[in-house]
């Protein structure tokens, strides 16, 4: 445990809570809650004895049936066909268990860079080895570094899309190529979508569970924190080959027995009300993403921004010789503004930092936008 990287979001946060006042650009998630329909499930649930009992391992009956149709209907996702559903404690917990289930110690699981830093913890938790691997400059995949990067050792390729922390959205003919790879050689293709509903402009999200003969080496993962304003009631799922369900219960039963009963009520009612809740939410974050690309952009030779047409994160690279974490503590220190250092994300060829604007109104993100420029002038200019 003393090799793994401590999580960069306490790291942070601590900064914050010395240096009152501070707008923070780092955590990742909505300033919206959950659809008063999953408030009232909720309680109505608590006066039900069942609520306060150990119930299926897999999840509610009553969710498990709405995430098939959900999967079916949004997802190209057809459970029927080889497939189980396992309802977590969020995404994190999903991947936590895929990793234990497909792997023994020593073997070797694929991350393209920039990737999400609890991957990372869980692989090495599992004592395994994260095999990096460069994307684009505009963090789409490179398909040569990852089939250069495969050994007898390798398990799994993992996809981020919408990703966390660059907001890319990755193109469906790079994830057809990563599904083919894996299974012409006996691997197994991670795709982390939690961010799926939260697209801009023309792009548009593809699941690799989709795609033909995805079935036996796809495992999919999902999360209700953020498309229905969830984090704090930890629910996610997760869609996986049926040959793994010995594994994954033996997993979901060691470190969770079941996902908590109310909180699974509150997702079925939160399914139920559907997408519709969160597409006012994408439309207004959208107006939100065009004042922060128009900020930074004015931020010119100090720093570079890919566009980032998905989730609500930015993936900006400052020109200047300082370590990313000694930068973030001036930033909030001087400038009360926090964003989070790409050290964290595997980025360790520059200044990175991720940006993220899903927590904020659009006042309150230009402020923070606003104080970011300005502190990057005074800093780096």
């Amino acid at each position: 445990m003393d090799r793994i990287q401590a999580p960069i979001i306490p790291v942070i946060g601590g900064l914050i809570r010395e240096t009152p006042g501070t707008i923070s650009l780092g955590q990742g998630v909505v300033h919206y809650g959950p659809p008063a329909e999953a408030i009232e499930a909720v309680r109505q649930a608590l006066a039900r004895p069942s609520t306060h009992e150990y119930q299926d391992g897999a999840g509610l009956p009553s969710l498990v049936s709405r995430i098939a149709r959900k999967l079916a209907r949004e997802n190209g996702i057809d459970v029927d066909r080889g497939s189980r559903i396992m309802v977590t404690a969020g995404a994190n917990m999903a991947f936590m268990h895929a990793v234990l289930a497909i792997t023994a110690p020593g073997d070797e699981v694929i991350l393209p860079v920039p990737f999400y830093f609890n991957h990372e913890m869980a692989i090495e938790m599992a004592g395994c080895r994260v095999v990096r691997v460069p994307t684009d400059e505009h963090y789409q995949l490179r398909l040569d570094a990852i089939s250069g990067a495969l050994t007898s050792r390798t398990r799994a390729i993992v996809t981020i899309t919408p990703n966390n922390p660059s907001g890319a959205v990755l193109g469906e003919s790079s994830l057809r190529d990563v599904n083919t790879i894996c299974r012409e050689r006996g691997l197994y293709h991670i795709a982390d979508e939690p961010y799926e509903y939260f697209t801009y402009g023309s792009a548009r999200h593809v699941s690799p569970g989709s795609f033909d003969d995805a079935t036996g080496h796809t495992i999919s993962m999902y999360s209700l924190s953020k498309a229905y304003g969830f984090a704090g009631w930890r629910i996610g799922y997760m869609v996986y080959p049926e040959r793994l369900a010995s594994a994954m219960i033996k997993s979901q039963d060691t470190i969770l027995i079941c996902p908590t009963i109310a909180s699974q009520e509150g997702a079925a009612a939160a399914l139920d009300v559907g997408r519709a809740y969160c597409e006012p939410h994408v439309r207004e974050l959208a107006a939100i993403r065009a004042i922060v690309v128009s900020k930074l952009s004015a931020l010119g030779p100090i720093a570079t921004v890919p566009a980032a047409d998905g989730a609500f994160y930015c993936l900006m690279k400052v020109n200047t010789g300082m370590h990313p974490l000694a930068l973030a503590e001036r930033l909030i220190r001087e400038h009360k503004v926090a964003v989070i250092p790409g050290t964290a994300f595997g980025m360790e060829d520059g200044c990175y930092f991720r940006v993220a604007y899903g927590a904020l109104q659009k006042d309150t993100v230009a402020e923070g936008i606003g104080r970011l420029v300005e502190g990057l002038r005074a800093i780096c200019g």
